[in-house]
């Protein structure tokens, strides 16, 4: 079954939605808050989302570019949802990453079409499956990660710092871009609790070979040899 995450924060238009997207015959997954978003996308991988412009937390447009920026998400369809109706706007929504552009108050059933339409030219959205830095595997499909053979256990925040480090192996993130994109733009969290997660990474990881995290004094963090 075809799965739509439906991203709006009007609980009235989210369950119009929902019930005219499960007629169609999809599963639908809701979400409201703008920062959790991306979590919720990489739990679920959609087939389509339907993007609200106006969120709390996160604009859609941003939202649109951080999907867009992973490489196991990025060719997820994304329909935008928003009342902003002039051309320069469409025009930035787009230029975001979104594939269609749906302008509220809006036609169900044309709003179904073009859900079908943008379903059927959907990839595959799980076309990396896979990420590897030396021996380090983490599987995207099962949220494993292994050393070699041994399967290393890892809770949610540990795993997610470890897919954003795997993905971008040798940039260096500052501990406040890391905070942002694990928790939000409006979480307030101490910048050091990056620190805290990221000892519990390497306990778990360098049980079974060396230190591929790199700490960058006064900085951030990396995944490299060096």
């Amino acid at each position: 079954m075809a799965k739509v995450l439906v991203v709006e924060d009007e609980n009235a238009l989210a369950l119009l939605l929902k019930y005219n997207l499960e007629k169609e015959g999809y599963e639908v997954a809701i979400e409201a808050r703008g920062n959790k978003v991306l979590s919720v996308v990489e739990q679920e991988l959609p087939n389509v989302i339907l993007l609200d412009w106006m969120l709390p937390e996160m604009s859609g447009v941003e939202i649109c570019r951080l999907i867009r920026s992973k490489p196991d998400l990025k060719n997820i369809p994304i329909i935008m949802l928003t009342a902003k109706g002039q051309e320069e706007d469409k025009i930035k929504g787009l230029n975001a990453g979104a594939d269609d552009y749906v302008t509220k108050p809006f036609s169900v059933p044309e709003l179904m079409a073009r859900v079908r339409t943008n379903m059927r030219r959907a990839p595959d959205v799980m076309t990396v499956k896979e990420l590897n830095f030396e021996d380090i595997k983490m599987d995207l499909v099962q949220k494993k990660v292994f050393r070699g053979t041994q399967y290393i256990h890892l809770g949610p925040t540990e795993f997610r710092l470890l897919k954003i480090l795997m993905e971008n192996q040798g940039k260096v993130f500052l501990r406040n871009d890391l905070l942002k994109i694990v928790w939000g733009n409006n979480i307030y969290v101490e910048p050091r609790t990056i620190d805290v997660h990221i000892r519990r990474l390497r306990k778990a990881l360098n049980e079974f070979g060396p230190d591929y995290i790199r700490t960058v004094r006064a900085t951030g963090y990396a995944l490299d040899k060096s």
